[in-house]
């Protein structure tokens, strides 16, 4: 694992980046925990029962209504929300200095999630086309992952398992083609994670990114994943489950933007 010391800060003045250093001090007792839930993950992904992706793939998405010559126009569309958040973040970072790690990845992620995502609700009969769409998701997922050990666990704690979790979700992405499970595990059981760490109090000198806030925009999406059909009806074909799942999820982005507003800023009496 390895950690960052921050140098470019002397008596308050921002300095020029410097190279990171690298520490191999001896993990301490949470380090320790989050290795013990990796290599879990891990054995996982690469002893569990295969699942079949082609007995998987399905497509049952309800809005297959189009707009402006846009096939499914909701379920692509809708992508633009994470586009709009990614961009705003990575906004955000440029002003920040003490941007947890991962956090770049995860608002690149974002950005990648729409355009891979839209390419895949533009046809989603074709299953080749959801590798684009898991791609970037993983990007994003890994960014997320790295900004939670970041904060809870130790700044090289949140670099290791960002390099662990790109590499591992980009290539479940990959193999996902034939085989979920892996695809399943880094999934459900990266969030597993995450709920572990946002139960575990942020260690000295986080920014206070609150995990609570993002899990709940991620669980809130999966209801309206799973309600796609119902939600269509209930709004009278206005809009469906898929296309706010879209929306909410990249609402998750919102908790982490908040996290990095401007340092020094006053807030107005109004």
């Amino acid at each position: 694992m390895f950690r960052t010391n921050d140098p470019n800060r002397v008596s308050g003045a921002i300095l020029p980046s410097v190279p990171r250093r690298i520490s191999f001090a001896a993990p301490q007792a949470r380090e320790k925990y989050l290795l013990a839930a990796l290599l879990a993950l891990a054995l996982a992904a690469l002893f569990a029962p295969a699942l079949p992706a082609a007995s998987w793939h399905i497509p049952h998405f309800v809005d297959t209504r189009s707009w402006l010559g846009v096939s499914n126009a909701g379920d692509v569309l809708s992508n633009l929300a994470f586009l709009a958040m990614g961009v705003w973040g990575s906004e955000r970072l440029r002003a920040r200095r003490d941007a947890p790690v991962g956090a770049s990845w995860f608002f690149v992620g974002l950005i990648l999630t729409c355009l891979g995502s839209g390419f895949y609700h533009l046809d989603p009969d074709m299953p080749q086309r959801l590798v684009a769409d898991r791609l970037g998701m993983a990007v994003a997922f890994a960014g997320f992952l790295g900004i939670a050990a970041s904060e809870r666990v130790s700044p090289r704690a949140g670099e290791a398992v960002l390099v662990l979790m790109m590499v591992a979700g980009l290539l479940a992405a990959w193999v996902a083609r034939e085989n979920l499970t892996p695809w399943v595990v880094v999934q459900f059981g990266g969030m597993a994670l995450a709920v572990g760490l946002a139960l575990t109090q942020p260690r000295p000198g986080a920014i206070g990114v609150p995990l609570g806030g993002v899990l709940f925009f991620y669980v809130l999406a999966k209801l309206f994943e799973l309600g796609d059909e119902t939600i269509f009806e209930a709004t009278g074909h206005i809009v469906s489950g898929h296309t706010l799942k879209h929306l909410a999820a990249a609402l998750a982005a919102w908790p982490v933007i908040r996290a990095l507003r401007p340092t020094g800023s006053v807030p107005s009496p109004h």
